[in-house]
């Protein structure tokens, strides 16, 4: 097997997977996706899209999420770099409604993070230069597109921030409502 996955705790949909690295004195071989292992893996996942951003220190992006009917589940990584990358349930009749939670990934761990439809995600750019790459199980539909609050007192999200320290938003992060003010799943 090329994977291995294992849930989060507090939120045991979302899946850490864990390639198997190759290594040798040229570097490092790892199959980042494939079709057939994943489906093994029982996620039962199509993917729509693939998109990378690049991210300098101290950004922050999310929480992101889009609704039904193009509602996207996404498979994480880091191609460079480390981020703290969060998820949070924002399906009001799930008993996780508001948990969230985090780990770093990270180009040195390898490790992917599984979040399906009904999750936000957001990350912040821990290292000098972030490169995330995701998966997502839908296109981007702007009218779908939604978005809450990152640092809503609800949620009590522990970004690793300098005390006293701003992210680096975009007008869209920064004007996010809160969870229960959001447009959210049922």
């Amino acid at each position: 097997m090329s994977f291995t996955v294992e849930p989060i705790l507090a939120l045991p949909e979302i899946k850490v997977v864990k390639p198997l690295v190759h290594r040798d004195d040229r570097g490092i071989f790892f199959e980042s996706w494939r079709r057939d292992r994943f489906d093994a893996l029982g996620l039962g996942v199509e993917f729509a899209q693939d998109n990378q951003s690049v991210s300098r220190q101290g950004v922050l992006r999310g929480l992101h999420y889009q609704l039904p009917p193009v509602a996207q589940g996404k498979l994480v990584g880091v191609a460079a770099g480390e981020v703290f990358d969060v998820s949070v349930d924002v399906r009001r009749s799930s008993p996780t409604f508001g948990k969230w939670a985090a780990r770093t990934l990270s180009e040195e761990s390898h490790e992917m993070l599984w979040i399906p439809p009904g999750f936000a995600h957001g990350f912040y750019a821990v290292s000098e230069v972030a490169v995330l790459i995701y998966k997502c199980t839908a296109p981007y539909s702007g009218e779908h597109d939604r978005a809450v609050r990152w640092d809503d007192s609800e949620l009590a999200i522990d970004w690793p921030l300098e005390p006293g320290a701003r992210p680096i938003l975009s007008a869209k992060d920064s004007a996010a409502p809160g969870l229960r003010s959001a447009d959210l799943f049922p």
